[in-house]
């Protein structure tokens, strides 16, 4: 061949337009055929072909396991002639029930685990449908989807499942294609099905409303999501930034050292990847304060344990292992899906208006499917009923017929039936002439009449169609919804939180050893339970409530430690608790120092400038400042309290200005003056004397009195008496007091309170045995009076903590013993000294 002959046979091409045209070909392959679900269902084309081939050999639920090796072989061979790796490993991660929020594939063998293990190889292990899944296949059978032929025009695969659940949203989705990505995260199921029943009912519901039922991501591993600005994100625009936290608590242990215990962690995180890199943090002194790190997770759950130096403070760790590892996350949402062929980023409102159509359109074909094969078999019936009618001469003309067609010609002649009527006449058996067969063939074809009106009727009525779905959705919620994993949690000074935070009422519980919980009202009046534990528990599980009162979630809630130090939360901001848990620990919440303890808890609905905090230390300095200046608290806490270095701040109380305040001492002094006696201070002063202290006594509670309330005395050596608050007369502030107890006879004084008759006092002596007694049970005596036992006590043992709570009949509550040695002691005469000290220490 010349050259000239060669030149003629060139074909002359644009290298450029070749390559753009090649790679647009292959990059919308990519992304339809292989890395983006499809909005209808969910899935992917390797994920719908690998359920399609369970569903066509039949591995139900309740048949056995069949070898993964056979499964991915059959899809292989069938379907998806890609490589079996990518097969299998997409059917292991239908099979993991750390990947999947419900899963599709019941695994039996290693399908790997959250510490990175990979899975077994497909000759190990089995495999055969969940019963989730075969809602995803239930009326595939029943021409509800549209199929297309496979790889070699052999076989026919669905374009698309039925999926009588919105699986893009129940299990989410990852996916990397060519120049795009989804990431839709898993949620809980029954808050999906109620977001379409939402829609169905009110297809322009806001996304407002739809966050009414759909609450966030929900994740198979659980973990906290921080705030729920970037939820509203996503689902208002397809695209949101969700930040995730592992579950991990600050536990104190008995010997005062702490741990901080991880349950749960962020979804995808790889656990042994994640204390290796807090381990090499630790190596590089990049994160301070850790002393070992054991991981005691087992079949029954997730359980890491971090010991922290008895110097370093747990709260101020749990940051850095939160900023510095993947112990929190940010989940980069991007729900973007397949849409009639073509990729799109949807909001939460499209998905579910997307499924809704899709689910619309199921319903209609399997309908129409229905109606067929119902018209179909009432116009046999209608067939044999004519046959029944004329039986004797349907007999003479086939016996008369020489052949089956010539005799089926003939009856379609003479009666008027067609090809099909005709032939099931000829195959009538000889039982159905019987009377007993006639009537069931006209209990059918009635039957079938009435569900051929049915059917209609769903075809031409769109709200019976709804209707339908919406059926259909709360049944699926019935058979599969579960209890939601991850936990939202509120973060103050969010874009619109506060309007995302229904205001309620709620009970807020704080423990002597610092555990704080949030109850709704209605649990807290609804939910009983028993008697406190006796004996035979640690001092440390021995607890009592020391603060309890009703707040609203929007309100602000103060804290303030024993070093004199104030921070602020929000209401909501508490973690809800049932009423027999036992909260979480506050060291959770706060950025407590190490050894610092919360000693008070304040509800403020506004910080205005007509009440006042005022403050009592057990070294007997007083400060009274106006709540308005802890309008700002910042997130580190505030110094509320300038304190000695000995000195501790035990007791803050709001007060009105115009309010009286009783004082009490160890060795039985107390003094009773009004606020006005403690001017109004800043917040950095120091405060001044509430009374004067002799010797090594100490204050050992402050109360506001108020009327109709009596004062309880309770001595060490368990005994108490109720005394009118009249019996404490009015004095100055910083003299040494009035008598209020015998403490050279009966015991020092171990606390005091101002109770109602219809309260519950609970006491706890230091060898942890607890006792709730009614208050109206203890004897009403004069101030310096001995007053009952109210607590019996071991040899050595003295009572240590009491705290007063609403009355609940169904507690276990003990009886007073009056021994009858109650002294009506005389009142102490003594002189008072006005020995004021208005200098600020």
């Amino acid at each position: 061949m010349d050259n000239n002959e060669f030149k003629e046979n060139l074909i002359q091409v644009d290298l450029k337009e070749i390559m753009e045209s090649s790679f647009l070909d292959y990059s919308m392959s990519v992304i339809v055929q292989r890395a983006l679900p499809d909005v209808r269902d969910g899935l992917k084309p390797v994920h719908r072909r690998i359920l399609y081939t369970m569903y066509e050999n039949s591995l139900w639920p309740e048949k056995a396991y069949r070898k993964c090796a056979d499964t991915v072989g059959t899809v292989l061979g069938r379907y998806h002639p890609h490589g079996d790796a990518s097969v299998y490993d997409a059917l292991v991660r239908l099979a993991q029930d750390f990947s999947m929020r419900y899963m599709l594939v019941d695994g039996h063998g290693n399908f790997g685990s959250v510490d990175g293990d990979p899975p077994a190889a497909y000759r190990y292990t089995e495999a055969r449908m969940s019963k989730l899944s075969v809602e995803m296949l239930r009326d595939i059978e029943k021409d509800t989807v549209d199929f297309q032929p496979n790889y070699d025009d052999r076989l026919k695969e669905p374009l698309v499942l039925p999926s009588h659940f919105p699986n893009i949203l129940v299990n989410g989705s990852t996916g990397i294609a060519v120049g795009m990505a989804t990431n839709i995260p898993p949620h809980n199921m029954g808050e999906v099905l109620d977001g379409v029943c939402a829609m169905v009912d009110d297809p322009d519901i806001s996304l407002d409303g739809l966050m009414q039922h759909i609450k966030g991501p929900d994740f198979p591993t659980g973990g906290i999501i921080m705030g729920r600005s970037g939820i509203r994100a996503a689902y208002g625009t397809g695209r949101g930034k969700i930040y995730v936290r592992a579950r991990a608590e600050i536990v104190e242990k008995p010997n005062g050292r702490y741990q901080i215990v991880v349950s749960e962690l962020p979804y995808q995180v790889n656990k042994a990847r994640l204390i290796e890199s807090i381990a090499d943090l630790v190596k590089e002194k990049r994160i301070d304060g850790i002393s070992n790190i054991d991981d005691h997770s087992d079949r029954n759950g997730m359980h890491i344990v971090i010991d922290i130096k008895r110097e370093a403070s747990p709260q101020i760790v749990l940051n850095h292992l939160f900023s510095m590892t993947q112990m929190q996350i940010t989940f980069g949402v991007i729900m973007l899906a397949i849409v009639n062929g073509e990729p799109k980023t949807l909001t939460l409102r499209e998905i579910l208006r997307e499924y809704i159509k899709f689910q619309s359109e199921v319903v209609l074909r399997r309908t129409q499917f229905d109606l067929k094969k119902a018209q179909e078999r009432a116009h046999i019936l209608e067939g044999l009923m004519i046959a029944l009618d004329f039986i004797d001469e349907v007999i003479a003309i086939l016996r008369s017929s020489k052949t089956i067609p010539e005799g089926k010609e003939a009856l379609m002649s003479r009666f008027g039936l067609d090809d099909v009527q005709a032939q099931a006449i000829v195959q009538m058996r000889l039982g159905q002439l019987t009377g007993l067969e006639r009537t069931k063939i006209e209990e059918e074809l009635e039957g079938l009449r009435i569900k051929i009106a049915d059917y209609i009727d769903i075809i031409a009525s769109e709200p019976r169609r709804f209707a339908i779905i919406k059926d259909e959705a709360m049944d699926m919620k019935k058979k599969f919804s579960d209890e939601r994993r991850t936990e939202i949690a509120s973060v103050s000074g969010e874009v619109d939180i506060e309007d995302l935070i229904p205001e309620e009422e709620c009970v807020l519980t704080l423990t002597n050893f610092g555990y704080v919980k949030r109850q709704t009202l209605d649990t807290y009046r609804t939910q009983r339970r028993g008697g406190r534990g006796i004996s035979g528990m640690s001092r440390r599980e021995e607890d009592i409530a020391t603060e309890l009162f009703i707040a609203n979630t929007h309100d602000y809630v103060l804290f303030f430690s024993d070093r004199g130090r104030v921070y602020r939360l929000k209401c909501y901001e508490i973690p809800e608790g049932s009423r027999t848990s036992r909260g979480m620990n506050i060291t959770n919440l706060l950025p407590l120092q190490p050894e610092e303890r919360i000693t008070s808890m304040i509800r403020v609905t506004e910080f205005d400038d007509e009440r006042y905090l005022v403050m009592v230390t057990k070294n007997a300095v007083i400060k009274r400042v106006s709540l308005a200046a802890f309008a700002n608290v910042r997130k580190n806490g505030l110094i509320a309290l300038d304190l000695a270095e000995d000195d501790v701040l035990s007791w803050v109380r709001i007060t009105s200005g115009h309010d009286d305040l009783l004082v009490a001492t160890k060795h039985g002094k107390a003094i009773r003056f009004h606020e006005d006696d403690v001017r109004e201070m800043g917040r950095q002063a120091r405060g001044v004397r509430a009374i004067r202290l002799l010797g090594d006594d100490v204050v050992v509670g402050m109360s506001i009195l108020r009327e109709n309330g009596l004062v309880l005395t309770v001595s060490e050596t368990g005994y108490g008496r109720l005394s009118n608050i009249d019996d404490y007369r009015l004095q100055r502030r910083g003299g040494k007091g009035i008598l209020n107890y015998h403490v050279e006879k009966y015991g020092d004084v171990a606390a005091i309170k101002v109770v109602d008759l219809d309260d519950d006092i609970i006491l706890i002596s230091d060898d942890g045995i607890i006792i709730r007694i009614e208050a109206q049970s203890v004897r009403v005596c004069a101030r310096p009076s001995k007053g009952v036992r109210v607590m019996k006590l071991a040899e050595g043992s003295h009572v240590i903590t009491m705290a007063r709570v609403p009355h609940d009949d169904s507690e276990e509550i003990s009886a007073v013993e009056d021994d009858g040695t109650a002294d009506e002691g005389e009142d102490d005469l003594t002189p008072d000294i006005d020995d004021r000290d208005d200098e600020e220490n």
